[in-house]
């Protein structure tokens, strides 16, 4: 049996509570539990006070086995970050806000630098999702055409450095698109003439979607699986619907992290389950118990706070 942890971010403290709470006990190899086995949906670093803590805790789980994990957003942010060309000129040769967050990280791993290189290798073996037969994981987007995408052109096993390159240099097509979709979602563009506000007093031109339905005949609002702003319920005009992946309804259960739903719900369709609780600002944690289930069930789901 299984328990999907959500977005972590550095919460090492929360995260170890989260686990005593759920009975895996500490060990010489890690947290271990004598019948279930972890499983992260990504975005463990970045954010929080306790990141090479934590990130310590999760690959010391994955790598004795009581663990899995997939790639979130930041993780693929970091590893881009550190590439160089050949001639050693960095790939990145200025931040942008995709970046931003990192620093906190770099602080945390001052004096230890090679030590987080390492992690950063270890990163490039994890996978950037999971297809458990009976359920699913990904850090943010379900995408068939993207999955598929992924099996036939990155081989299994660690992830080559020239692949991120490739996403860093082309995000709207090929390899970037399908990975960036994975990894972060859908975003709509918002049409020149909608302007909205955020509640950090912000005029944001994208919002995410919920990628797993149709959005045609539905509003602005009611395709938003946003957690900073509203959106106008009136009907978005067919001529700007973007491309969708909608998720069938007699699909295996979908476990993914990134919306921040600090408010919930965490289970939003029969099947389809976010488990991430916005941990850096409710300082709550979530996981869903999974127990063979074909359906999803409210009572399987266990928060914790610092």
């Amino acid at each position: 049996m299984y328990d999907i942890i959500g977005d972590v971010h550095g919460q090492a403290s929360i995260l170890k509570k989260l686990l005593l709470e759920i009975g895996y006990q500490k060990s010489g190899t890690g947290y271990v539990h004598p019948e279930r086995k972890a499983v992260f949906v990504g975005d463990f670093i970045n954010r929080g006070p306790e990141i090479k803590k934590t990130i310590r805790i999760i690959r010391s789980m994955v790598e004795n086995g009581n663990a899995l994990a997939v790639l979130g957003n930041h993780e693929i942010n970091a590893i881009i970050y550190y590439l160089k060309f050949k001639t050693g000129d960095p790939l990145v040769k200025s931040s942008n806000k995709n970046f931003f967050a990192l620093f906190k990280t770099i602080s945390q791993f001052s004096g230890n630098a090679d030590e987080f290189l390492d992690h950063l290798k270890w990163m490039r073996t994890l996978p950037l999702y999971l297809d458990m037969g009976d359920f699913r994981v990904v850090h943010a987007c379900w995408s068939q055409p993207a999955i598929d995408f992924v099996k036939e052109n990155i081989p299994a096993g660690k992830i080559k450095k020239s692949v991120f390159r490739e996403i860093y240099r082309n995000s709207k097509s090929g390899i970037g698109k399908h990975i960036w979709t994975l990894s972060k979602g859908v975003d709509f563009t918002l049409p020149g003439d909608l302007k909205i506000i955020s509640n950090k007093g912000v005029s944001p031109r994208t919002f995410r979607m919920r990628w797993w339905e149709k959005p045609q005949g539905k509003t602005f609002e009611e395709m938003s699986f946003e957690s900073k702003f509203s959106l106008p319920d009136y009907t978005i005009p067919q001529q700007i619907i973007p491309e969708n992946y909608v998720y069938p309804e007699d699909a295996p259960i979908v476990f993914f992290g990134h919306y921040c739903r600090g408010r919930g719900p965490h289970i939003v369709k029969s099947n389809i389950c976010c488990v991430d609780s916005c941990v850096n600002g409710t300082k709550k944690l979530t996981a869903y118990r999974w127990n063979g289930e074909k359906t999803l069930n409210k009572e399987n789901l266990v928060q914790v706070g610092r």
